[in-house]
């Protein structure tokens, strides 16, 4: 399991390198229930639309298809026929054309979570934005870290929340065209208990992933 993450800005109140630790909460989550092995995380990708921001690094989506390809065919080389890629950022658009340039090749390789996943999980845990409205430094992510990483939210995501769902031009004009703060969604919902039984949700809706990668008599995902 490859988690993917980003380093970029997120609020006051959450680390640059949230969407890399929401992503390695997921993959342990993961194999704390299923036998698979976890790969350190990228790090740094793909967050062009949060630009605007002092301390967001970005990569281009030519280098983080490369590197998680390059890593695929490195696994490969060792007996490992199966990769997920835990993806923590929205903006990673490429990792879908990265699996689905695997799968075609004949390589077992699933991209993780779907949004469907997703809409479990927040319906599972109670989380009351959308997934719409939740888009950057919200309910889901505050609470996941709430829960997995508390040391790392500062105080003020209690009166953080800021909603802007109408964001057609959000390649065009990045994300500071639509907020001044950086937090798009309801931060302030956010709960340990809900991140706790998000990332439960997650590791059951992995089940099938793991049965379809596995399924051929892989030695590991």
């Amino acid at each position: 399991m490859l988690p993917v993450g980003s380093f970029e800005q997120h609020g006051a109140f959450l680390p640059l390198a949230t969407d890399t630790l929401v992503a390695c909460a997921i993959a342990r989550e993961i194999a704390d229930a299923y036998p698979v092995h976890l790969l350190p995380p990228v790090t740094i990708s793909c967050s062009h639309e949060h630009a605007a921001w002092p301390g967001t690094v970005s990569i281009s989506s030519v280098t983080l298809h490369s590197v998680v390809r390059d890593i695929a065919d490195s696994l490969r080389r060792s007996g490992v026929e199966a990769l997920v890629v835990v993806n923590g950022h929205g903006g990673n658009y490429v990792l879908g054309n990265v699996v689905q340039e695997a799968s075609a090749r004949g390589e077992r390789m699933a991209l993780f979570p779907a949004a469907e996943d997703w809409e479990t999980a927040r319906e599972r845990a109670g989380v009351r934005t959308s997934l719409l409205t939740d888009m950057h430094a919200g309910e889901i992510e505050t609470s996941i870290l709430l829960h997995a990483h508390p040391e790392m939210v500062r105080a003020g995501y209690e009166k953080a929340d800021f909603v802007a769902d109408d964001r057609r031009h959000l390649l065009t004009s990045g994300m500071s065209a639509y907020t001044e703060s950086g937090v798009i969604g309801r931060p302030s919902l956010g709960t340990p208990e809900k991140g706790k039984e998000l990332l439960a949700s997650l590791a059951d809706s992995f089940a099938p992933y793991f049965s379809l990668l596995t399924s051929a008599g892989t030695a590991g995902a």
